[in-house]
């Protein structure tokens, strides 16, 4: 399981495109996503690649929050 914060949905229909691009990454089971927070929580069968993970996310149209 990996949870990370999604920047700049503002909508159910932001939430499905992103969640479309996730659900295509090899290996993702499942996607959850709360919008309020902007958290989401990917579920996968084996590691997956944070730059596909962002990758995703960016063709969705949106950012991934970087933790400093």
């Amino acid at each position: 399981m990996t949870t990370f914060k999604v920047l700049g949905m503002t909508c159910s229909h932001c939430v499905g495109f992103v969640t479309e691009e996730l659900e295509a990454v090899p290996g993702v089971e499942s996607v959850e996503i709360d919008l309020p927070t902007g958290t989401v929580v990917l579920v996968a069968d084996r590691p997956v690649d944070p730059a596909a993970i962002r990758a995703a996310v960016e063709e969705a149209g949106y950012e991934v929050e970087v933790r400093r």
